[in-house]
């Protein structure tokens, strides 16, 4: 079987063996340029059966032979020559795994550079200056994947390196951590793309751009994206330039503009879904680099799914709309649709999540649960919250605290479920089956609404809240129409850190501890481990565990084998450092937070507005801040050698966090449906509290939680 295939090949495979074959990125682009007629730069895709010879044997037999006439036909198509210093051929040299993995591995722009060769570009190109910023990216690029010192003037040696460091990343630590969030088989191996390089820094009428086919924070049709003129594609990836709005493609370039908005009505058609599209522009002539499925919100993928439904001449039909979402259907999205303007709030705190929610009182997760399970709406009223407090809240139609900022967990996790929630209201005190709101006392049980736009509390229940979304209820419908069942959610894939293996008692008697109830997944997320089941059969064999309607917990004597546990980690750690520990992580804490904050939440005009995150810029900002945090949060926890074993799993899980939202996973800042950064950060927070012999509400009353 042949190592290498010409992007025009015609292969006898269907899509999933295809993309197996030559990788995702090369089956797309076959299909772009093949079925679809669309402008794609000439190229070879490297197979995924050459990476896994090289990752075992390193560089596979034979592929050298089959590499050269590749280049050679790829020249030719181009119209230039490899290495040649009077017209030469530059290539990009992309991944290509058989699963998407957006920027979990490497890529090289520019390869074929040296000096003769950037003379010749010059010449070519008639502009010195661009010759020599192609030669700059190169080389930065280059050093950086390859990790060589410097560039070998050689372009094949360049090329033979830049496959190496391709293969390699493989099995990086970022792209391990998202098969294993994702459940990608470690063992499929990445293909290699490999193009004749189209330049959007090439003058004024060339650009770059990607390009969303519907809003994916709204739904909204139309296409949505960047363009950035006289660049290339890391520019706009890395958010560290500023782009313009697709719209002035068609204003500049107006005959790009048109072929770009035919070619993505193509891509969405052939591929039934919402596309994301990168694109460059030279010298006028548009080229397709990539398409694949887009990620999107919740709320953009249940209109984008009514939407396509619900047009005639689109082939998506209403079952498989409803198919789509329906883990989005479970627990529909509501909105508010105002309230009696004659009604007066008992008292005011913080708007810290939007909408309005109605409920009966619950003052711990337990009752909150509870109601919840009787299909009672609850609002879980609290002092502060404390991860224990994140099942009880995935279950409230709203929280209220009486301590806390627009930064506190509560806000971070009420945002992240989309809940409604009001916080710091400092005229609440929560007692233990009551709650005194501005001097009325109101028990357990009792009725209250919240208004997480104004922050205002009221007695009973405000006449018209909320509603289902709209396109939640149409949804619905359809699936009553055809008699669909929306079941449970699927659980998120369990993340495997290398050399993961099965789970140990203590590790998940101190999960569920920290947790208070939890799913097996979730806990094996926590361990990094997704060998848990048999330590759970174990340990509710014991009496220490037991499974309840909402995930699993300690029973009391589980609780005092965890308490143990801690006292034993306190004992051999000391309260000294435990402490010191503390007060560290307190240093980081309110600078995390508000970079957590702000990728959820905007200033406009002096208020505080939810981030849509239609501003690419503006979200590659917070991640680079959050990723500056993270280096000494890293530095912090790499130090602390003689810290309870435990600690050291919080590094891996933030780690594993960051890169998966880097790579494009909005949720894994701070979503509490999975393992998120602010998640993670909330849970260490917890734990060094315990190891410090202090409690959460000693530490929100010193306005250190």
């Amino acid at each position: 079987m042949s190592l290498v295939y010409s992007l025009d090949h015609r292969h006898d495979l269907n899509p999933a063996a295809l993309a197996e074959l030559i990788g995702g990125k090369a089956a797309s682009l076959a299909v772009m340029a093949g079925d679809l007629g669309l402008p794609v730069p000439p190229g070879f895709a490297i197979t995924t059966e050459a990476c896994r010879e090289f990752l075992t044997g390193g560089w596979p037999a034979g592929l050298d032979d089959e590499l050269r006439p590749a280049m050679e036909r790829l020249g030719h198509a181009a119209g230039r020559r490899f290495g040649d210093g009077q017209n030469p051929l530059l290539v990009s040299v992309r991944s290509g795994a058989p699963v998407s993995m957006p920027g979990m591995m490497d890529t090289i722009l520019d390869l074929g550079l040296n000096d003769a060769t950037t003379r010749g570009l010059a010449k070519i190109s008639g502009d010195a200056a661009f010759a020599a910023d192609c030669r700059r990216r190169f080389v930065e690029m280059f050093t950086r994947i390859t990790g060589a010192a410097s560039v070998p003037d050689d372009p094949w040696l360049q090329l033979k390196a830049a496959i190496e460091a391709v293969f390699r990343s493989w099995n990086s630590d970022r792209a391990r951590a998202y098969r294993s969030r994702e459940g990608i088989a470690d063992d499929l191996g990445t293909a290699v793309t490999v193009q004749a390089m189209v330049f959007g820094n090439l003058g004024a009428d060339s650009a770059t751009g990607v390009l969303f086919t519907r809003n994916p924070a709204t739904g909204e049709p139309g296409l949505y994206g960047d363009v950035m003129f006289a660049a290339q594609g890391e520019d706009v990836v890395a958010g560290a330039h500023r782009t313009e709005a697709l719209d002035a493609l068609e204003t500049r370039l107006p005959q790009a503009g048109v072929e770009l908005r035919q070619a993505a009505s193509a891509l969405e058609r052939h591929l039934t879904d919402l596309c994301d599209i990168e694109f460059t522009v030279e010298e006028g002539k548009l080229w397709l680099l990539q398409v694949r499925v887009g990620k999107r919100s919740p709320r953009a993928a249940l209109r984008i799914a009514v939407d396509m439904a619900e047009d005639p001449d689109f082939p998506l039909t209403r079952a498989q709309a409803v198919e789509r979402v329906a883990v989005h259907l479970i627990q529909p999205p509501r909105l508010a649709v105002g309230r009696d303007s004659d009604m007066r709030p008992l008292a005011t705190g913080l708007p810290a999540s939007p909408g309005m929610a109605t409920g009966h009182i619950a003052t711990t997760p337990a009752d909150a649960l509870a109601s919840a399970q009787a299909g009672r709406p609850v609002i879980l009223v609290r002092s502060e919250t404390s991860p224990e407090d994140v099942q009880g809240m995935a279950r409230a139609a709203g929280v209220l605290t009486s301590r806390g900022g627009l930064a506190s967990h509560a806000a971070v996790v009420a945002r992240g479920w989309g809940i409604p929630a009001v916080v710091g209201a400092d005229s609440v005190r929560v007692g233990e089956h009551e709650v005194d709101i501005a001097g009325r006392k109101l028990q357990a049980g009792d009725t209250i609404t919240i208004d997480g736009d104004t922050g205002e509390i009221f007695a009973g229940a405000v006449p018209g809240t909320t509603t289902v979304a709209p396109e939640a209820a149409t949804l619905l419908a359809w699936a009553r129409e055809l008699g669909l069942e929306i079941g449970a959610p699927v659980a998120e894939a369990t993340d495997v850190s290398p050399g993961a293996g099965l789970a140990n008692s203590a590790g998940v008697l101190r999960a569920l501890m920290i947790k208070g109830s939890a799913s097996q997944e979730a806990v094996g997320m926590a361990l990094l481990t997704d060998e848990v089941q048999p330590t759970f059969e174990q340990l509710i064999a014991e009496r220490l565990v037991e499974a309840g309607a909402d995930g699993f917990a300690l029973t009391a004597k589980g609780k005092a084998a965890a308490l143990a546990q801690l006292a034993a980690d306190q004992r051999s750690w000391g309260t000294e450092r435990a402490v010191a520990a503390l007060d560290a992580f307190q240093k980081l804490d309110r600078i995390v937070k508000q970079a957590v904050t702000a990728w959820q939440l905007r200033e406009v005009g002096g208020a505080q507005v939810l981030n849509d995150h239609a501003d690419a810029a503006y979200d590659a900002t917070v991640l680079s801040r959050l990723a500056s945090l993270h280096e000494a949060t890293a530095e912090w926890l790499s130090s602390m050698t003689d810290a309870p074993a435990g600690l050291r799993r919080y590094l891996a899980r933030l780690d594993r966090a960051l890169t998966a939202a880097k790579g494009g996973d909005q949720r894994f800042v701070a979503s509490p449906r999975v393992d998120s950064y602010h998640g993670v950060w909330f849970e260490l927070h917890e734990e060094l509290i315990l190891l410090a012999g202090r409690s959460r509400a000693e530490e929100s009353a010193a306005g250190r939680a």
